[in-house]
């Protein structure tokens, strides 16, 4: 089948602009790189959840191992670098500090005069991204589906010391809101992001961002990034006993785009899919509760099921009358602002 013309506009578009992949949780591979390569992304930030120093070295090791394709970014300029020499420039980042979350006498005091822990390491390590608590409450704080919870005195300590190190800070979304909101409060001067949240006013789920939420990510000069996994786009607590959430479409994915839009303004929101390529399909419902996540396994908005249909979220949005300088932000300008400014 010939591409129509929206088609060929949409991919002009991506090859000539700066493109950053907000978030993504896939796992790196040649094929992954290839895929995001080939429609224009120049820099994804990447999940390393959960596996600690490993995910590090892994992760050095594959920049090792394919030098001619990808960059490990760990400054402003690390991403125009990756650009200028067509390789996929590489955000490390946690959606959760579960990896620093020791206790009294582990490998991480919080709780001493001067915190003594291993963040220092993960930032020189190439960590530049991080985020509070996944989900389900930690030593910092609550998660999403423990919303009540606020900040704890480590969590205090934890988002001055990211703040101290140059890290940028990622809440809500996994982050609870009690957590999220006592994070902002002590952030002021500091660009906060949620790399991966759609809005509750249109999905009513505890994953998903409040109006106030919004509005103090705003504040800060901060963005939120649109997710594309159906049940955050489509699923609501009016759902909690529906067993598969109805199929959303990247229209559906945008209406969240454009609410934030005009309640924030266009410099406050961005892309951060979420995909999850090469990743098992089972989830743990246990800890996102009934309210976000349906039965089945993780499935993605129709006509954005993954990275390699980016095209398909330009013509959607140009349908809709978006200029390219609504385009530039939203695609990139917005995070790099907030790079800028913490790293």
């Amino acid at each position: 089948m010939a591409p129509t013309e929206e088609n060929q506009s949409a991919a002009m578009f991506l090859q000539s602009a700066l493109i950053i992949n907000g978030l993504d949780s896939s796992v790196l591979s040649e094929d992954y790189v290839e895929m995001m390569r080939s429609v224009g992304v120049d820099c994804c930030h990447l999940s390393l959840d959960g596996t600690g120093l490993r995910g590090f070295s892994e992760i050095h090791e594959f920049v090792y191992e394919h030098s001619d394709e990808v960059l490990l970014v760990k400054c402003i300029q690390d991403i125009f670098k990756a650009n200028k020499e067509e390789k996929l420039g590489i955000i490390a980042g946690w959606q959760s500090s579960n990896d620093l979350s020791n206790g009294r006498h582990g490998e991480n005091d919080w709780w001493s005069v001067k915190p003594r822990t291993q963040l220092r390491a993960y930032k020189e390590l190439g960590l530049r991204i991080c985020g509070i608590a996944y989900q389900i409450a930690n030593v910092f704080g609550g998660g999403a589906i423990d919303g009540h919870i606020g900040l704890s005195k480590a969590g205090r300590r934890l988002v001055e010391e990211m703040h101290r190190l140059n890290i940028v800070l990622d809440v809500g979304g996994h982050t609870g809101d009690k957590a999220s909101m006592d994070a902002l409060e002590i952030s002021e001067g500091v660009p906060v992001i949620c790399s991966h949240g759609n809005a509750r006013a249109i999905a009513n789920s505890s994953r998903n961002l409040s109006d106030e939420m919004i509005m103090s990510i705003a504040k800060t000069g901060g963005v939120i990034g649109i997710n594309a996994i159906n049940d955050f786009v489509m699923r609501g607590e009016e759902m909690a006993q529906v067993h598969e959430t109805p199929l959303g479409t990247t229209h559906d994915m945008i209406r969240h785009l454009e609410y934030m839009k005009d309640l924030v303004g266009i410099d406050h929101i961005g892309l951060g899919p979420d995909f999850t390529w090469g990743m098992s399909d089972v989830r743990d419902r246990a800890i996102f509760g009934t309210d976000s996540q349906d039965a089945g396994p993780r499935r993605f908005v129709k006509g954005f099921e993954n990275i390699s249909q980016l095209g398909n979220v330009v013509t959607a949005l140009r349908d809709r009358g978006w200029d390219d300088g609504e385009l530039n932000a939203v695609f990139s300008q917005n995070w790099l602002r907030v790079y800028q400014a913490v790293w």
